[in-house]
């Protein structure tokens, strides 16, 4: 028995020191980004073509920019694109999976809905949202914002429908409680956990396929030093053995999906305690 608690806290403790961890990671990262000026990212002739060094950790590329700078400004870009992104497709999701539970016919449609976007990858929607919507930056979040929704749509459908079976939902109903009435005191407070941990688990998804249109030419405007557009222009130097203008940039996108990623499974731990006790 004692040896149970002792391996529990152990865990909780383990899921808690990996929480802090990677959102210190990131936190550092997005500030990084954050504090780059216009005046780091100009042209430097003089340093142009430089191999990775003390003085310029991540290279330069052919017009003398340090390479270190712009990845982490592209960096911070991605973040922001993935938080917006992120943040519509859960919004997006919260409101068809409470139509869902208004009626019978209403959760036709979402299922309907949810397998039609479903059956169609992400990437080919995606290309064609952000291409209709005219690319750039608006173009990107409104594409991945209305590409990303469907699986959390499933998962809280799910929830919902076991909450409106729930006794004390029966209940309310009998006291003549409105439906507004329940969604805001009971589905919405039951719902809240998994809006957030699928909010971080969604962030990953968007900032790769963001980097994924922008590095084929459908997403972010050339002059913003994203992470795709980074890695597009790398690839006419790779030839030349010029490797650390991708795989520097390239690692560092990684790193943050990476890290989000850890961050989402292990906030999924912490917040379901049958998922940490499974993971003991």
């Amino acid at each position: 028995m004692m040896a149970g608690k002792i391996l529990k806290m152990g865990f909780r403790q383990r899921t808690i020191t990996s929480i802090v961890v990677s959102f210190l990671l990131l936190l550092i990262m997005v500030l990084s980004g954050l504090w780059i000026g216009e005046e780091q990212l100009e042209i430097q002739p003089e340093d142009m073509n430089e191999a990775p060094s003390l003085h310029h950790l991540f290279g330069t590329d052919w017009l003398g920019r340090d390479m270190l700078t712009r990845t982490f400004k592209g960096v911070t870009i991605s973040f922001g694109v993935g938080i917006l992104a992120a943040f519509s497709s859960t919004v997006i999701a919260l409101v068809f999976s409470l139509l869902a539970s208004v009626n019978g016919k209403a959760d036709r449609v979402v299922t309907w809905l949810i397998d039609l976007f479903l059956s169609v990858p992400h990437i080919v929607l995606l290309l064609l949202i952000s291409f209709a919507m005219g690319g750039g930056f608006q173009g990107v979040v409104v594409g991945l914002a209305f590409t990303h929704w469907p699986s959390l749509t499933r998962v809280l459908r799910a929830e919902m429908l076991q909450v409106k079976n729930a006794e004390y939902v029966s209940v309310s109903r009998k006291l003549g409680k409105s439906r507004l009435w329940i969604a805001r005191h009971h589905i919405i407070p039951h719902l809240r956990p998994q809006l957030f941990i699928g909010f971080v688990l969604l962030f990953p998804h968007a900032i790769l396929h963001e980097a994924a249109i922008t590095f084929l030419g459908f997403g972010l405007p050339p002059e913003q030093p994203a992470i795709g557009i980074i890695l597009s222009e790398s690839m006419l130097y790779l030839s030349t053995g010029m490797w650390w203008l991708a795989v520097f940039p390239g690692l560092s996108l990684l790193l943050m999906v990476a890290l989000f990623d850890i961050l989402g499974r292990n906030l999924r731990k912490w917040a379901d305690p049958f998922h940490g006790q499974k993971g003991v």
